[in-house]
């Protein structure tokens, strides 16, 4: 029989003995035409892998942006660095502080990056960076660009500040506050040239309204009674925006807009694992598109976490990187979509790496793929389970020597009879050298159990492409 529910996203709930999936460097693809009944509607594929593309001063990477003349920027350790197409890389300044997120903006002339401390400016196409030291200028952790104005967030506090027009210069009395609440903005977007604040309780939309004294007024109705949680967890993407949500009542929900109302988007199961960790302020997010699903990533520092949402499939999954066994945050903190390649700067090191689902490592570690299915049980009943047949494309094995990993590709079988809690001993079998089309991915005899839930894993780099799964199973005479 077709194993129901087999194809999924990642949802553990508070009792495993409920719901345990996980869908580990691996997420859904619904199939659009949808024809065939002998077939899922959906399949499992890879998550990117990493090929570094350039290793950028001492690290590690703070921030990557790839301006609108052409040129990426990059932050490693105290140095800005700009590259080329070839990806060489030419220094360009210094900065003062060390470790904080970098965030930049610029209006077709100029550069304009912040750090939470200090701010910077360079004309775009030098090769020097200038420090703001207008007296006016207060520390920020983010700024955007909106129609000839550099826009700031005034660490700590509820008021926001914006530059002349189309200048960098900084006056004291170009500033307003987000008074809906007191609450401190901490973060700033600017969408379909809306300027959202977010604030540590709340959200305020401004707009442009031209006014000769400061230009910018909020939006009657866009007020929203959800702030955010973290300054970089805000991004937006396919026409609306996302972050991870504080208010009054609580934290650790991820909502994305619907005009200006909040939609939550995290599910229970992400938002139990989200509560369990000390720390989520330091949470950092980037989206990006590509095979036309679009990815908010949102990476958890002090956990060392990532969860992923697919935005075309409202699905959430998990990328890891595997450390000597390991499961850590995946490498990838920072994004930009520059010289046509999806550039992504490593939080651990200087490495700068293309992410592509056509690499199959992460920069020649291996990526451990994983899917934890939902429980199978008939009553509770006791039922023999014949065989495991993983439907999936086989004889994708890599040509050479065998002794390369991924020659004669494997995938690795664990099922659990505790309702998830503890796992049996691993059992392996092959899905198919180079051209072995017909290979059957198939485990056998398989025991009895009342409630099972079955693991596959992966580590060979080769392509994956999961379907579903087969059962040939049995109820145990006089159980009924």
């Amino acid at each position: 029989m077709r194993f129901p529910g087999f194809i999924g996203p990642s949802y553990t709930l508070q009792s495993v003995n409920v719901d345990c999936q996980r869908c580990i460097n691996l997420y859904p693809e619904i199939n659009e035409i949808g024809f065939g009944k002998e077939k899922e509607t959906a399949s499992l594929v890879s998550t990117p892998g990493l090929l570094n593309v350039a290793t950028i001063g001492t690290g590690p990477l703070r921030g990557i942006y790839y301006s609108s003349d052409g040129a990426l920027y990059v932050v490693s350790y105290n140095k800005i660095y700009k590259l080329n197409s070839s990806f060489s890389a030419t220094e360009i300044g210094t900065l003062n502080t060390f470790t904080s997120t970098i965030s930049f903006a610029d209006n077709g002339t100029t550069l304009v990056f912040v750090d939470g401390t200090d701010g910077f400016y360079s004309t775009l196409g030098s090769s020097s960076i200038t420090e703001i030291t207008d007296v006016d200028f207060k520390p920020a952790d983010v700024v955007v660009y909106q129609d000839g104005y550099f826009i700031f967030n005034e660490s700590g506090t509820g008021k926001f500040f914006i530059s002349g027009l189309n200048d960098v210069t900084i006056d004291g009395l170009d500033f307003a506050s987000a008074e809906g609440n007191p609450d401190n903005i901490i973060s700033i977007i600017s969408d379909h040239r809306d300027l959202w604040l977010f604030g540590t309780q709340t959200t305020e939309v401004f707009f442009n309204s031209g006014n000769a004294d400061f230009p910018f007024e909020r939006i009657n109705g866009a007020f929203l009674e959800h702030g955010c949680a973290a300054t970089f967890s805000v991004a937006k993407m396919n026409n609306s925006v996302f972050w991870l949500s504080s208010d009054d009542k609580g934290n650790g929900l991820i909502y994305m807009a619907r005009g200006y109302q909040p939609q939550r988007i995290s599910t229970h199961a992400v938002e139990y694992a989200i509560r369990g960790y000390s720390n989520i302020s330091d949470a950092i997010a980037y989206t990006y598109q590509e095979n036309g699903h679009h990815f908010y990533v949102l990476n958890f520092p002090s956990a060392s976490t990532t969860w992923v949402y697919d935005a075309s499939t409202n699905f959430w999954h998990e990328r890891v990187y595997t450390n000597n066994g390991e499961f850590e945050r995946h490498r990838a903190n920072y994004h930009a979509f520059a010289f046509n390649k999806h550039i992504v700067a490593d939080y651990a090191s200087n490495k700068l790496y293309e992410m592509n689902s056509q690499y199959y490592t992460d920069d020649g570690s291996e990526i451990t793929r994983q899917r934890t299915a939902p429980h199978l049980t008939s009553g509770l009943k006791s039922v023999f389970y014949g065989s495991f047949q993983l439907d999936m494309e086989t004889g994708v094995g890599l040509d050479g020597a065998s002794s390369v990993q991924g020659y004669d590709p494997q995938a690795m079988l664990q099922f659990s009879d505790d309702g998830g809690h503890s796992w049996s001993n691993e059992k392996w079998t092959s899905f198919g050298k180079i051209g072995r089309r017909s290979q059957r991915a198939i485990w056998r005899r398989l025991g009895y159990s009342r409630d099972r839930v079955f693991r596959i894993t992966i580590t060979d780099p080769v392509k994956i492409a999961i379907i579903g799964a087969e059962l040939d199973v049995s109820l145990e005479d006089g159980n009924g």
